[in-house]
This record gives C-alpha cells, sequence and structure tokens, in this order.
C-alpha cells in the first residue's frame, strides 16, 4: 500500500494523475479524504479563480 500511495502521489504532483484519478486509484470515499492525505504528505492543490468560477456556476446550476 506504501509504495502505491508514494507512487501515486508523484504521478499526481507531475500532473499524470488528476484528483479524481488518484481518489479513485487510492479508493477515497470522498474529496475531503484525499484532501487530508495530500496535505500529510504536503502535496497542495492549486485553486485558482478559474476553479472558483466552475465552482460557482456548478453550484448555481444545481441551485446551492
Amino acid at each position: 500500500r506504501r509504495a502505491l500511495e508514494a507512487f501515486a502521489v508523484e504521478e499526481f504532483r507531475a500532473g499524470r494523475l488528476t484528483q479524481a484519478e488518484l481518489r479513485a486509484l487510492l479508493g477515497f470515499g470522498t474529496r475531503a479524504a484525499l484532501d487530508a492525505f495530500l496535505k500529510a504528505r504536503d502535496v497542495f492543490v492549486a485553486y485558482d479563480v478559474p476553479d472558483l468560477d466552475a465552482d460557482r456556476r456548478d453550484l448555481d446550476r444545481l441551485g446551492l
């Protein structure tokens, strides 16, 4: 498991895996669980204005 996690984190850092792919590969049930896993390994996901705008559009579309 440790080897899989180390490999997956390096692939994510290199941009060869998305968050969704990493989450599925490692079997995390929620994005929050993946975020905690990444934070524990000092991997921080870039979140910029276009990401925020996309999230706002999604929330509006869902009526939230």
